[in-house]
């Protein structure tokens, strides 16, 4: 995806955002994140970004940098949202894109960075329009996310993001389709006993899977990141649900 539009769908997500948690308030519940307030979520964030910013003036293999102690005061949490939120977009939008920095994972560079900081800030801004609208944690909220964005986030999450992590454990076995028509895309994640989950485009037409997860990109982006969303499942429920990120 172009970078010119990630950075777009970044700085839009987080105006977004602000607008929300400054009209919900600090102490409003977010559902979506069980135990948060919407002071924790804007904390959250913040450190999210202090760390990507960070990571970026670090060599690929360094250690995670710590993360950044925040505000209690709301309005002084806000204002340093606000600066770690300026400082990471000079930072992004000043260096190499394809230099190798640290990262979450292999391959990380200031382009991935920006991805991740677009999607991460995304469903965070989901999180807060929850928490502003006062919606418990089964209802499933009318914004709608960009299909492109939102193709984009489900591909991150699926064939970046779900593999990592510690599957040592896992047991589970089988194929999952995740299918977003509107979008034209659609992953196959192959589910395989004590090793990472490989995910791709699928290539074959007459593909058997155990469960399929079908809706617009904006419902399969939220399902697969654990939020409310009326994206379909069928077959093995359970497969399925190994794909929900927080």
């Amino acid at each position: 995806m172009a970078s010119d539009f990630l950075h777009r769908a970044f700085r839009d997500q987080a105006a977004a955002f602000r607008s929300a948690v400054l009209q919900a308030g600090p102490n409003a519940e977010v559902s979506t994140c069980p135990g948060w307030d919407v002071r924790k979520l804007v904390q959250h964030l913040g450190q999210a970004y202090g760390r990507a910013e960070l990571s970026l003036h670090l060599e690929p293999g360094s250690e995670r940098p710590e993360d950044l102690r925040p505000p209690a005061e709301f309005d002084d949490v806000v204002a340093w949202w606000d600066e770690r939120l300026a400082i990471l977009l000079q930072t992004l939008s000043t260096m190499d894109q394809d230099r190798p920095v640290r990262s979450l994972f292999p391959g990380g560079t200031p382009k991935t960075w920006t991805r991740r900081m677009a999607h991460e800030t995304a469903i965070h801004r989901l999180d807060a329009e929850h928490a502003l609208a006062g919606l418990g944690p089964d209802h499933v909220h009318d914004l709608i996310f960009d299909p492109e964005l939102a193709a984009d986030g489900i591909d991150e999450f699926l064939t970046v993001l779900l593999p990592l992590g510690d599957w040592a454990e896992q047991e589970s076995e089988g194929k999952v389709l995740f299918h977003a028509p509107d979008a034209g895309r659609a992953w196959l994640v192959e589910y395989r006993p004590a090793r990472p989950p490989l995910a791709g485009a699928p290539t074959d037409a007459a593909l058997e899977v155990d469960a399929t997860v079908a809706g617009t990109a904006d419902a399969v982006f939220r399902r697969v990141w654990g939020r409310p969303s009326t994206a379909v499942v069928t077959g093995d429920a359970a497969l399925a649900a190994l794909a929900a990120g927080r």
